[in-house]
């Protein structure tokens, strides 16, 4: 109607898009984010679970310390298994789109299209994210020698694990304490978190437009 005739944003739906272009750059600009903040999220992990002021004093004296006993790799543990959640940034927008295109079957108002499409997005996002934070979370903790966390991981005589060795040695202790449901902690408290905000986000969004 008028609304529609009055908005400048056009809305871009998923045939028009160009996917290969949009998956690429989406990924390059996340990693580079992920590359410059992740540093801060390993520390802002260690300072929640150390019992008061027992190792560090506070963000800078973390990285100082962490720095020196760990080197530029103890800043990084957990990294490689937390790019895994660049799927489901590409799964949520996927989702979105797809969702959106099969609702516009039934319902063709935006906002009601955006409110269906975002709840699925967000449900299909956290599903991928929360196994993976809770592994690389598990890998933050584990610090030269010891571990902060109820998982240590075992050193093979000494050597090097292999990559990925430490994230399959933590693997196999969380599915051996709890079981599948290990991998899910957390679960429902960010559905309920992410899935209400994202439901509401994009129809505002599109009604903003």
């Amino acid at each position: 109607g008028v609304m529609e005739d009055k908005r400048n944003i056009p809305i871009i739906e998923w045939e028009h898009l160009d996917k290969r272009k949009f998956y690429v750059f989406g990924i390059c600009m996340t990693m580079m984010i992920r590359v410059s903040v992740y540093p801060f999220t390993l520390i802002r992990t260690r300072l929640q679970v150390q019992k008061g002021k027992s190792l560090y004093n506070g963000t800078f004296d973390a990285f100082v310390k962490i720095l020196r006993t760990e080197g530029a790799a103890g800043l990084y543990r957990g990294f490689l298994v937390n790019t895994f959640t660049l799927i489901s940034g590409q799964c949520y927008v996927t989702t979105y789109e797809l969702t959106r295109k099969y609702v516009s079957r039934y319902n063709n108002n935006n906002a009601v299209k955006s409110l269906v499409a975002g709840g699925s997005a967000s449900l299909v996002a956290q599903s991928i994210t929360v196994p993976i934070d809770v592994i690389s979370q598990h890998l933050m903790m584990q610090r030269k020698g010891e571990s902060m966390g109820r998982f240590k991981v075992r050193n093979q005589d000494g050597k090097r694990m292999l990559v990925f060795g430490q994230t399959k040695d933590i693997i196999v202790q969380i599915f051996k304490a709890d079981g599948f449901r290990g991998f899910y902690r957390g679960y429902v408290a960010s559905l309920l978190t992410y899935i209400p905000n994202s439901a509401v986000w994009w129809p505002f969004y599109h009604f903003y437009a």
